[in-house]
């Protein structure tokens, strides 16, 4: 794909490790002028060392989203090309372990603070006529797996935003598209296994023998899942979806996703149910 004039300005939120970081230093290389925001200082200070412009920007936290967003447009006079919702992270867990906390606290990070920050850039993007507004979602938000219902259920609610803000902005000269991977080589199943000790309460589940795979599976190092890309094949997405004079609503990242779209269209729920239930038990085992 040619490139095109990419002194362009973009925010990329969640870029500590990952998808972010690879699209941020790819980006970067592009041509783009890349604003690499990261929840925590010290990560901050790696994407600095890195020569990225970056800032704090922790999603769960007002204050947070508008300084990040008023030292970016400080420092491109008020111009922003596109911004990349990529921060997110995974609670493991049966739903009826989730408690209400702990569910908030995953819509908080996955969908509030991310709908926050894209109202703050969405009249900066109509103002200039132009933009590209690209959510990073999954493949759990086309189908559902067991034990992950909070990080399900947050990627289905992006999901539905974000196809009502897609005809919301038609004629408006602001694209909006959603990426969709499935397993992608990160720290995101690391992050989730945390997330999982600090919340879950596994010895007085009615799930506590399933979580004993679970467990397994999350705290397994070295060992990627059948059909992981390396989080390139995410970068290839995003430029497109930034550089196309039409891009794409949705882009499938990874063969299990695309798997996953034709199986939800094309199959009554009782059969795919099974098919999701096997492949489960078959990961957790």
């Amino acid at each position: 794909m040619p490139h095109i004039n990419a002194s362009k300005p973009i925010l990329i939120t969640g870029c500590s490790s990952g998808i972010g970081l690879c699209t941020a230093l790819g980006l970067k290389q592009r041509g783009y002028r890349v604003f690499a925001t990261a929840r925590k200082s010290e990560d901050v200070e790696k994407l600095s060392n890195q020569g990225l412009e970056s800032f704090q920007l922790d999603l769960t936290d007002s204050n947070s989203i508008n300084i990040a967003v008023d030292a970016v447009l400080y420092e491109t006079q008020g111009e922003l090309f596109s911004l990349f919702n990529n921060g997110a992270y995974g609670q493991p867990g049966a739903v009826e372990d989730l408690s209400r906390d702990v569910l908030r606290e995953q819509f908080e990070t996955n969908l509030f603070g991310t709908h926050e920050l894209t109202n703050r850039v969405i009249p900066v993007m109509r103002n200039q006529g132009y933009g590209r507004i690209i959510q990073n979602s999954s493949i759990l938000g086309l189908v559902a797996l067991p034990y992950r219902g909070a990080y399900n259920a947050s990627k289905f609610a992006m999901e539905g935003l974000t196809d009502t803000l897609r005809l919301e902005l038609n004629n408006s000269g602001v694209y909006v598209s959603l990426i969709e991977p499935g397993p992608i080589e990160s720290q995101f199943r690391a992050n989730a296994f945390a997330m999982f000790k600090q919340n879950i309460d596994r010895e007085h589940s009615a799930h506590r023998d399933y979580y004993a795979g679970v467990e397994k599976r999350l705290s397994k190092k070295g060992h990627a899942q059948p059909f992981t890309l390396p989080p390139e094949a995410v970068l290839k997405k995003v430029i497109h979806a930034l550089e196309s004079p039409r891009p794409k609503t949705r882009y499938y990242v990874t063969t299990p996703t695309y798997i996953a779209s034709v199986l939800r269209r094309s199959l009554p729920t009782s059969l795919l149910d099974k098919i999701l239930l096997k492949a489960s038990a078959a990961e957790n085992k």
